[in-house]
């Protein structure tokens, strides 16, 4: 099943400068061990040394905040498209 991923420009450096991949995967929990797969060191930059998502990374399934779906473990379907935002801080 394969889900559009878009990268953030800080991440594009360990993605060959792309700025959308195609992972597979039934939720976000295994679209985050296919970007791990395909490009090392991605996981490291979204996750926790626990594996959970930091705090300061927002996903998003098709405009939807996956922190008001499931979480992790949003499911997805063909054809998703899977947003990666960093969070951006100001004053």
């Amino acid at each position: 099943m394969a889900v559009k991923v878009l990268i953030p420009t800080p991440l594009q450096q360990l993605t060959k400068n792309q700025a959308a991949v195609e992972c597979d995967g039934h939720d976000i929990n295994e679209i985050l061990d296919s970007l791990e797969t395909n490009f090392p060191g991605v996981k490291a930059r979204i996750c926790d040394d626990q594996g959970n998502l930091r705090r300061f990374v927002n996903f998003y399934v098709n405009s939807e905040d996956i922190r008001f779906l499931e979480g992790p473990q949003t499911k997805l379907s063909d054809g998703d498209e899977v947003s990666i935002i960093p969070a951006i801080a100001g004053g």
